[in-house]
């Protein structure tokens, strides 16, 4: 069973179907009990870092998180990636969960957000297993992870490179939507299933 975490904000049903397309039992909720009995974990997200974390305190997601990261492989999707790093610039600066050391900048250059298909490259970690170099996946976000390479599974330019996915111990966040990502993103989540 795959657990997709509900704190009030993100793409939750598109996520859902995605990973139900592919076979998967899924579980929309906010409810830690009704968790517990999932094997892996999505941290999806759309929207500002400063309420999406508010709102993981309220829930006690983002302890949650924490707790479940030392034994079961978790993935944060868009805003949710964002949530695994230090901390965010967006509307102040506010702390996230600290999983990936850095922090989620705004772009300074070119059209904002930065919305459509953009290729990865680099790619490390099991997350990218039989994906091309350069395979485009469907982004839209105004704000990017900066980090040291230790924890970047992959990057992406616009108008810089950028960590379009980061990696952690069991903890795995990618920038764009692989949901919305065609084969590519199937094939990425089928990947995530797997580990």
């Amino acid at each position: 069973m795959i657990g997709i975490l509900d704190y009030g904000m993100g793409n939750l049903r598109s996520v859902q179907k995605a990973f139900e397309y592919l076979g998967a039992k899924t579980l929309i909720t906010s409810d830690t009990g009704a968790l517990n009995g999932c094997s892996r974990l999505i941290l999806p997200g759309v929207g500002s870092f400063a309420e999406g974390m508010k709102n993981l305190s309220r829930a006690g997601l983002d302890s949650y998180v924490f707790e479940r990261s030392a034994d079961t492989p978790i993935l944060g999707i868009c805003l949710g990636m964002q949530f695994l790093l230090s901390e965010s610039e967006e509307e102040g600066i506010t702390q996230g969960l600290n999983f990936v050391k850095g922090r989620v900048t705004r772009f300074t250059e070119g059209k904002i957000p930065h919305m459509g298909w953009n290729g990865v490259f680099s790619l490390k970690t099991p997350l990218f297993e039989g994906i091309p170099e350069g395979t485009p996946f469907y982004f839209v976000h105004s704000y990017f992870a900066e980090t040291d390479d230790e924890f970047i599974a992959s990057k992406t330019e616009y108008h810089r490179t950028y960590a379009s996915a980061v990696h952690a111990g069991n903890v795995y966040g990618v920038q764009f939507h692989p949901e919305k990502s065609g084969e590519a993103g199937l094939a990425l989540l089928r990947n995530f299933m797997r580990l």
